[in-house]
């Protein structure tokens, strides 16, 4: 097919299919070849149009910018020196790969797609890899970086931004959301990058849903400052931390499956809150689930928490639940507490009998998709007030509740 721009009603179909999200009406399909300028074509996009990416490897040449803020800073007016690849800026536009794997954006960058000021973006079906650290330890690297701006994020493959500097701690964070920035991550895979997986700050608000998150440093969702998130059915593994609620956020996780981090499984700390439901926490370093500060609050429902410890003592005891803050602000009933390393609770008493917690093998199938045996104890006997999508009562774990996306079939209950 020749590169150009047609009309497109032609291609309805088509942008149907890869992009639900895209505005079409009065837009432009603009198909970008091997060999062409990724940057050029977004530079002249308009609004709504839809760029169609082909199979190839699109390298950009670093640009060297100052960042008007700074999203970690304890100084929010801090201007850092940082480098983007490709920006799309003050347009709504959509990117869509031709191919998930060979559809590659190659950025030799530290912000490697950098998206600020669009009311409406998505990028889909596309490899985003290659970035280069910037040398400033405060710069907020990630693969995708999102400022002031709605975007869906879908089908994507952001991996291997593993590149480090020997002066930052920070390395490259999979995606990062900034000041104003409103996010949809769906169905992507984040792997090797060299920080957290998804990093929030200043206000920024995610849903991430279906994603495999795995292999990096920090943590594999970090929510900090007073950013906002929503996660569902995720895979977190290979982390310092699973998920992380720090500053004065507020985070929903669940039916995740976090395990294999190297410290901590789930923590609260600061002024947070979390709503913590039917995920299983599961061999992680240190301790499974840590209460992190007395003005940390929320509740702990439907969890499997097993098995963690295996790491020597690092950031916190090598137990299921460890407190270091005031329990009195957690609803903690109806999980599951078994065979963590060094006991399953450390600073607050025994909760097996209590508020319907339970301490007994969950009888996993395997330890991947950590789906229970049949005559597990889990079955049914979640939180009488949660209910599984066929309205029974809740499972505890991740195939509880009604974020979870199939109930335990009939032949295993």
């Amino acid at each position: 097919m020749k590169s150009g721009i047609i009309n497109v009603y032609q291609y309805f179909l088509i942008i149907l299919v890869l992009a639900g999200f895209c505005p079409v009406v009065s837009a432009r399909v603009i198909f970008v070849k091997d060999g062409s300028s990724l940057q050029s074509a977004i530079d002249k996009a308009s609004d709504d149009d839809t760029l169609i990416i082909a199979r190839g490897t699109f390298s950009a040449n670093r640009t060297i910018f100052g960042d008007s803020l700074c999203g970690n800073c304890s100084q929010h007016r801090t201007v850092i020196d940082a480098t983007y690849a490709f920006i799309i800026k003050d347009k709504s536009i959509c990117l869509i790969g031709s191919n998930r794997r060979e559809s590659i954006l190659m950025t030799n960058a530290g912000y490697g797609l950098y998206i600020l000021n669009s009311p409406k973006c998505t990028i889909s079906n596309l490899t985003v890899t290659g970035g280069v650290r910037d040398s400033l330890e405060m710069a907020s690297d990630g693969a995708v970086v999102i400022r002031n701006s709605n975007v869906l994020l879908e089908n994507l493959d952001i991996i291997n931004n593993n590149h480090e500097h020997g002066s930052a701690v920070a390395g490259i964070a999979g995606v990062v959301g900034r000041e104003g920035a409103e996010i949809i991550v769906d169905n992507c895979r984040i792997i090797n990058n060299s920080w957290d997986g998804v990093a929030l700050y200043r206000g920024a608000v995610a849903i991430i849903t279906d994603c495999l998150i795995k292999d990096g440093r920090g943590a594999g969702i970090g929510v900090t400052w007073d950013a906002i998130c929503t996660a569902y059915r995720n895979i977190i593994s290979g982390y310092w931390k699973g998920i992380g609620a720090f500053g004065t956020s507020w985070v929903s996780a669940r039916n995740n499956a976090v395990y294999d981090n190297l410290g901590w499984g789930i923590i609260a700390s600061g002024n947070s809150y979390m709503d913590v439901c039917n995920n299983v926490v599961h061999h992680n370093g240190n301790c499974g689930i840590a209460v992190w500060g007395s003005n940390t609050s929320g509740r702990f429902v439907n969890n499997i928490i097993t098995e963690n410890g295996w790491k020597k003592f690092w950031v916190c005891p090598c137990v299921g639940v460890y407190n270091y803050g005031d329990w009195s602000k957690w609803d903690f009933s109806y999980n599951l507490v078994w065979n963590n390393k060094e006991g399953n609770y450390r600073d607050i008493w025994d909760q097996t009998g209590v508020n319907n917690n339970i301490s007994a093998d969950p009888e996993f199938l395997d330890k991947t998709f950590f789906l229970p045996n049949r005559g597990s104890p889990v079955i049914d006997a979640g939180h009488q007030e949660i209910s599984d999508p066929d309205g029974s009562c809740s499972d505890i774990g991740l195939y509880g509740g009604p974020q979870a996306k199939f109930d335990i079939s009939p032949s295993l209950k």
